[in-house]
């Protein structure tokens, strides 16, 4: 099966290219920052630039390896369920479960072996960049030479190599499962999941009150509460999607005609399959929202003190930028690939509208009210998630309720997302429209 996996790679490469962008930039980012270990442990470096070399690696390093594997599984959970046909094929050929399993975990495999072959260049270069940052803030010492080692390369492969492996067989053993017939599962661990996530989000941003107003810890508790908080309404994105709906169903109907009904429709029916875009969506809301308002307000209060920063504060302050701006990055990755691959997917889908007298402005339509239903569901929630750890930390470490930043911050953010999915999701219906519609409907089938 190995060598089918093989040929699948190579004379299909377009369908792997979103898994190949995904495992290649986290490569890129976990390398890069496993880096600054070797930095750190070459002979001469000081106790100082050391700490915060190796602290700046293990917070950004622990994310990074998170949001390396949620990335992948996204992009691997859409191909998987699009190659149903295929697969049933397979089985119907006399391939086993195991057997197919083993394919799609070897071609997951060989695209996390090529995307950490190909990071290395650039990982040495973003490594040396990264010492530099920290020199130019004063960080780190002038002295230490930037350092790409055996713990930047081989973790960095490890980790990009497993969580595709790992991911493409969640993806396979799910869709293996309801190709034989089991009952679909009812998504117990995923409510649980979500419960606990919802539940301890807000006990860590309660804890926020336990602190003083100058605790180095103070942002720890209301960021991780956000960050829970964000992963918590994720779990519950179907739900969450539904609800939204019904309440702008009237809208959509009246507003948009023709295109609003299709919306409606499909989104009821599609609510799960879209659960995979809406849960980066909330997930950069919510956690970029409120770190970078949360780093605000900290500048603001040092500012109003008139007291220098420390290297402790600078550090934070560039931990927390550097994990937004991984988040970002992914988030719109994860965005941009699960949009892309649902749309195109549904070329089929496309065609048989247009042939049952749909004309294309109104399938564009509603891939816009589409786009806006997701969009707004996940502003709400990533922006509950924030101001639930956001109010706590203003409150205890400043006069106010919300930072004077926040919405300039919030607007920003939302900003992005909405230039994120509308634009995808566009883009991506016009260039599938420029088919015929028969042709459209003989392809896909």
């Amino acid at each position: 099966m190995f060598s089918l996996a093989l040929r699948s790679v190579r004379h299909r490469p377009g369908r792997f290219a979103a898994t190949l962008l995904s495992a290649f930039l986290g490569a890129v980012i976990v390398m890069s920052f496993d880096s600054l270990y070797d930095t750190a442990a070459q002979a001469g470096v000081d106790d100082t630039s050391a700490s915060t070399l190796t602290t700046s690696a293990s917070v950004v390093g622990g994310y990074g390896t998170l949001l390396v594997f949620f990335a992948i599984a996204s992009t691997l959970t859409v191909n998987v369920r699009q190659r149903a046909a295929e697969l049933s094929l397979l089985r119907s050929c006399g391939a086993t479960p195991a057997q197919i399993k083993r394919m799609v975990v070897g071609e997951a495999a060989l695209i996390g072996v090529v995307a950490s072959l190909l990071a290395i260049g650039p990982a040495v270069l973003g490594g040396r960049a990264l010492v530099g940052a920290f020199q130019d803030t004063g960080q780190v010492a002038h002295g230490v030479d930037p350092v790409f080692g055996a713990v930047a390369a081989g973790s960095g492969a490890a980790v990009t190599v497993l969580a595709s492996a790992g991911a493409a067989f969640l993806a396979v053993r799910r869709a293996t499962r309801q190709q034989a017939g089991e009952r679909k599962p009812r998504g117990r661990l995923r409510t649980v999941g979500g419960t606990a996530a919802l539940v301890l989000g807000v006990c860590s941003a309660s804890a926020t009150f336990a602190f003083d107003t100058t605790d180095p810890a103070l942002m720890a508790a209301p960021a991780y509460g956000a960050i829970l908080l964000s992963i918590g309404f994720a779990a519950f994105a179907p739900a969450l999607l539904r609800t939204v709906l019904a309440a702008l169903t009237w809208p959509l109907t009246s507003l948009t005609g023709a295109g609003g009904y299709l919306t409606v429709h499909n989104l009821r029916q599609r609510a799960k399959d879209l659960s995979a875009v809406l849960m980066p969506l909330i997930l950069f809301i919510g956690v970029a929202t409120a770190t970078l308002s949360m780093q605000a307000v900290e500048n603001d209060a040092v500012a109003a003190s008139g007291l220098a920063r420390s290297v402790d504060d600078k550090n934070l302050a560039s931990l927390n930028l550097i994990v937004v701006g991984i988040i970002v990055v992914f988030a719109c990755i994860m965005l941009i690939n699960s949009l892309y691959a649902a749309t195109v997917h549904r070329r089929r889908e496309f065609g048989g509208q247009r042939l049952a007298g749909a004309t294309p402005g109104q399938v564009l339509t509603m891939v816009g009210a589409e786009s806006a239903v997701l969009t707004i569901t996940g502003v709400v929630a990533g922006t509950i998630a924030a101001i639930a750890g956001l109010v706590p930390f203003t409150v205890v470490r400043s006069d106010g309720v919300l930072p004077g930043q926040g919405p300039w911050i919030w607007l920003a953010t939302v900003a992005v997302a909405v230039a994120a999915t509308f634009g995808t999701g566009l883009a991506t219906t016009r260039r599938v429209l420029r088919a015929p519609a028969v042709e459209a409907v003989a392809v896909a089938a």
